[in-house]
């Protein structure tokens, strides 16, 4: 990779800026002042400083957020805030996106990457990937509903849905319910209740594949995968 491609996509400037940097003497490749930036240096291999800094490089980045309500599963939006604006300048460098979306008004885990082959195979209708939510009816579900769902319901436009997992915690005049799906049609979940004459006041996305929300994450916070989470979102779809 050519050392000002490097030092652009990490966030150091404009080509021409990073030019002036390069200029400057304030770049070095393994302890060398590096003036040229058609060189091309390997950040894995080689060590790459900015004014003594050594300049840490990754290819891909994988975030967890625990989304809150009123923002937009979007990379950009000229109106509302996005998931890419409540990240740290030196995240939002690396350009991720989110794997899917939450409705505006949805809460919970939220994976963002720059990925994109992991995040079309998490995607991909072949792979039914599991995600469970959380959610608050807001009248009693009862056993037929547990039936329904395991069947798969008609939505609205007609569309049924593939079998749902549903499990009630609680149920009353107010019911807390988990739903299992393996499908991110749009706002499905409240489109399955409402098919069955009931309504969503409350939703949250607790797990997507094998991982579960980090529930030390605040709303709006978010951190890195571990290596281990990385490799089992790797290994997971690609089985």
């Amino acid at each position: 990779m050519r050392i000002d491609k490097l030092l652009a996509n990490l966030g150091y400037g404009s080509r021409k800026e990073v030019k002036g940097l390069l200029k400057s003497g304030s770049v070095k490749v393994n302890d060398v002042v590096v003036k040229d930036a058609k060189q091309h240096v390997d950040p894995n291999k080689e060590i790459v400083t900015f004014n003594g800094e050594v300049i840490e490089y990754k290819e891909f980045i994988y975030l967890m957020m625990n989304k809150p309500p009123g923002v937009l599963s979007a990379t950009e939006d000229h109106r509302d805030e996005t998931v890419i604006d409540l990240l740290e300048l030196n995240d939002q460098v690396y350009e991720p996106f989110p794997v899917g979306r939450l409705d505006k008004d949805t809460e919970g885990l939220l994976l963002l990457t720059n990925d994109g082959h992991l995040a079309h195979r998490l995607l991909s209708p072949k792979k039914h990937v599991p995600k469970t939510y959380f959610a608050v009816i807001d009248s009693e579900v009862t056993e037929e509903d547990i039936i329904a769902f395991g069947k798969g319901v008609t939505l609205d436009d007609g569309y049924v849905t593939k079998p749902g997992e549903l499990t009630i915690l609680k149920s009353g005049i107010r019911s807390d319910i988990e739903l299992t799906i393996t499908e991110g049609k749009f706002h499905q979940v409240k489109r399955m209740f409402e098919a069955v004459g009931k309504n969503v006041v409350y939703l949250k996305r607790m797990t997507m594949g094998p991982l579960p929300l980090d529930e030390t994450l605040e709303l709006g916070e978010y951190r890195e995968l571990t290596d281990e989470e990385v490799e089992l979102l790797k290994e997971y779809q690609a089985e």
